[in-house]
């Protein structure tokens, strides 16, 4: 097992899946995967290969992020003014209704139910393919499709209805 060509290959696909479970906080989903990286090391002996390397990671960044979880007891949010990156050509009107839409997209997220809503997450902030989720939740990669697409119709109905 190349450990190096590991780290190289799939950090940004680790990386991803940690932003994910972060809500997006860069650092601290850098910090898990360096420490996923280091588990991933030091137990590499025990990896027989039943499942893809993929799914052996974030396996172990899910477990490293539950284990941060029990240590801070919350969930670090990200502060408001790292989120709103404004360019000097946008309005302030603009980066007001894209913020808002996209407040209005997650909080109805939180709603779904927990399988589709860790797909949706996996999906649109991991960049996760349908594969890679099927493989990461260990069901297939129809499945993750059709809950993906279910999901993003809920979303799609309740959001017009909520305008």
């Amino acid at each position: 097992m190349n450990l190096k060509k590991i780290c190289e290959d799939f950090y940004p696909l680790v990386l991803g899946y940690l932003l994910t479970l972060t809500n997006g906080n860069r650092d601290l989903a850098e910090d898990l995967t360096q420490e996923t990286f280091l588990r991933a090391i030091k137990n590499s002996s025990k990896f027989k290969g039943e499942s893809k390397v993929s799914t052996w990671l974030c396996q172990i960044a899910k477990y490293t992020f539950w284990q941060y979880l029990e240590k801070a007891n919350k969930f670090k949010q990200v502060p408001l003014d790292e989120i709103m990156n404004i360019s000097t050509d946008e309005l302030i009107e603009e980066v007001y209704i894209r913020e808002e839409t996209n407040r209005t997209l997650y909080k109805n997220i939180e709603n779904l139910d927990s399988a589709t809503k860790e797909v949706m997450l996996l999906r649109l902030t991991g960049e996760l393919s349908f594969k890679e989720i099927g493989e990461l939740l260990t069901k297939t990669e129809n499945w993750a499709r059709v809950t993906f697409y279910r999901g993003k119709a809920k979303l799609g109905k309740e959001i017009h209805d909520y305008d």
